[in-house]
């Protein structure tokens, strides 16, 4: 039976963005772009008549600003949503902004040469509309909570113990879901996201200012504290090192693994190395299988894993791998992560053992 392609419709104040959009949709086999709007306006009837599948949608917009339509869209018409943004400290707020509103994903949008650099972005533009087409709304983050599922008594020892995660799409909002119920004695966590360099430095700043503990971009060398969490830097891997006082952080300009810098697979790999049981292990959402063979070294080192469940994650696909081969003790709801590892580290389940 012949499958129906799917309907992207491409919104961007640049005639030149739309023309390179809908010849990279159109040179795809299995997706068509069925319409091409200047702005948010001429998008909405355009929108009603043709009914696509996916949107395409720049941020900065005349008219109506794209973040402005996003928010309406996912009111009114909830649909998958592709964001345009320029790796910039301004786009890169606004595309994390984005994000929280509902959009499933980002790509980049060159400033210079955008003719032969959009080229570039062919494949990356292509896999992110198929994976958005699979979205439904039932997987869209959860609203995340304020406040802490568990504290700490002082009797206990956090220094040796750490909080392990990677995510890919739709990892920004679970991140934050799972990060805003860490109390502010939590072990040390450290953090891969996938996302590009200009992104994680705003990213960590947007957490640090919603949650109890403290989050920062990772740097090389520093310490690992408790009430803590690090994330990778974009286009750096992330790993860590044992020291006599605790851990250390490690950021090394080193090549993509699973084509990914960071790579969640280069930071569970050093974990399984340097805290083996000392850890647990996250994995949420995202697409390919980064993080899945790095999990299962965590597992045979002693530590407990976690995987996010398939109905909470926007594409069940790294934890669909890492439960493929073995690696997580259990899988859970999004909303049911923080709690449980909290529990881990209070009490190790038998299961670890």
């Amino acid at each position: 039976m012949r499958q129906e392609k799917i309907k992207v419709m491409v919104v961007d104040d640049s005639a030149l963005i739309r023309h390179l959009l809908t010849e990279i949709i159109n040179a795809q086999p299995d997706m068509i772009c069925v319409g091409a709007a200047p702005d948010p306006l001429a998008a909405r009837q355009m929108i009603k008549d043709l009914q696509p599948d996916v949107l395409t949608l720049d941020i900065e917009m005349p008219k109506m600003d794209g973040l402005d339509f996003l928010e309406k869209i996912m009111r009114l018409r909830p649909m998958p949503v592709l964001m345009i943004s320029t790796l910039t400290e301004k786009g890169s707020e606004k595309a994390l902004k984005a994000l929280e509103l509902g959009a499933v994903d980002f790509v980049s949008k060159p400033q210079v040469n955008v003719r032969e650099k959009f080229a570039e972005y062919e494949e990356e533009i292509a896999l992110k509309i198929r994976m958005a087409a699979k979205v439904t709304f039932s997987t869209l983050p959860l609203k995340a909570e304020s406040k802490s599922v568990i504290s700490f008594s002082k009797e206990h020892n956090n220094q040796n113990k750490l909080i392990i995660l990677g995510a890919s799409t739709g990892g920004t909002e679970a991140i934050k879901t799972f990060l805003m119920l860490m109390p502010k004695d939590c072990p040390g966590i450290l953090i891969v996201q996938h996302m590009p360099a200009a992104f994680t430095k705003s990213f960590a700043n947007r957490l640090d200012s919603l949650c109890e503990i403290h989050v920062k971009e990772a740097e090389d060398g520093e310490k690992i504290l408790t009430g803590h969490a690090y994330i990778a830097p974009g286009g750096f891997q992330l790993s860590l090192k044992k020291i006599p006082e605790g851990y250390k952080c490690i950021v090394r300009n080193d090549p993509p693994v699973n084509r990914h810098c960071p790579s969640v697979d280069v930071l569970f790999h050093s974990a399984a190395k340097q805290v083996a049981a000392n850890a647990v292990g996250i994995i949420m959402t995202g697409m390919g299988k980064d993080g899945a063979e790095g999990m299962l070294e965590m597992r045979k080192a002693g530590a407990y894993n976690i995987a996010q469940d398939e109905d909470t994650c926007v594409v069940y696909g790294m934890p669909r791998e890492a439960v493929a081969v073995g690696a997580a003790h259990e899988i859970l709801p999004l909303q049911d992560i923080a709690k449980r590892v909290l529990e881990c580290i209070l009490r190790r389940p038998k299961e670890a053992v």
